[in-house]
């Protein structure tokens, strides 16, 4: 538990670095944003002080700041804060979207595929923006940037190599499971008082309302320090770079809503 300062000590011991990648998209009941990205994020920093590894590479986000209204994107923030006001010899990583096996965006967006025969809603027209980049190539940065000291007390946009729109990424999806569903544009106000009744009744719902509400926000960057620093050649969004999502059945994709 990230947040248990005794197990971090624990972890910590006899290690150079720490890579933090903990946190939480969406809340469950004993994970607040606030208590897992946000404390989490302090008590790994205290771990690191009492054994003695001062080398972090910190998961943070793109968009991420303590100024802002969105829940998520705050904690994320003000956990980057904490990061660079501590005296550890950090890297800061900002990644829009990523995708690969078990991720949490691409997965649900194929779930929700399985789960609506013929028609496929996009919530707010499916114009909000993104920069998805491959697990892959963020874990090339990570390796790159422990290896590099220059990296240290930096941070760094990630993205992939095209902003799409969620529309796009959807139709990218229905390729790469063969399926063919009508995209229809749904109001996020439509929308809203529905995933607020999924919130409530599932136990691992797809969607939040803060995370509809993010969709206000386009989530590219510029400068791709994937490309422009670590040298890497960003793998594409395509279809046949995610053949994982064909696993993906109607039942295990009501498990997952289920919670189990």
């Amino acid at each position: 538990d990230v947040r248990d300062a005794m197990v971090m000590q624990r972890a910590m011991h006899g290690c150079d670095a720490v890579v933090h990648l903990a946190a939480i998209a969406i809340e469950r009941p004993g994970q607040t944003y606030e208590d897992v990205n946000l404390r989490g994020t302090e008590c790994v920093l205290g771990a690191m002080r009492a054994t003695g590894v001062r080398r972090l590479i910190h998961m943070s986000q793109n968009g991420a700041s303590s100024s802002l209204p969105y829940r998520f994107l705050r904690s994320k923030g003000l956990a980057e804060n904490a990061v660079r006001a501590s005296g550890a010899h950090w890297t800061a990583l900002r990644p829009s979207v990523i995708f690969g096996p078990e991720d949490e965006f691409v997965n649900v967006l194929a779930r929700l595929v399985r789960l609506s025969p013929l028609i496929y809603p996009l919530p707010g027209g499916g114009t909000a923006r993104f920069q998805p980049i491959a697990v892959d190539d963020v874990a090339h940065v990570v390796a790159a940037a422990l290896a590099e000291s220059d990296t240290i007390r930096q941070a760094y946009a990630l993205g992939g190599p095209a902003q799409l729109t969620l529309r796009q990424m959807v139709e990218r999806v229905l390729v790469a499971m063969d399926a063919t569903r009508f995209l229809i544009p749904v109001p996020a106000v439509v929308l809203r008082p529905l995933i607020a009744l999924a919130q409530r009744i599932l136990p691992n719902p797809p969607v939040t309302t803060e995370l509809l509400d993010l969709l206000k926000l386009d989530n590219v960057i510029e400068g791709n320090a994937l490309r422009d620093v670590f040298g890497i050649v960003p793998t594409p969004f395509a279809p046949e770079e995610l053949a994982y999502l064909e696993g993906i059945t109607a039942r295990e994709a009501l498990r997952s809503l289920l919670g189990r």
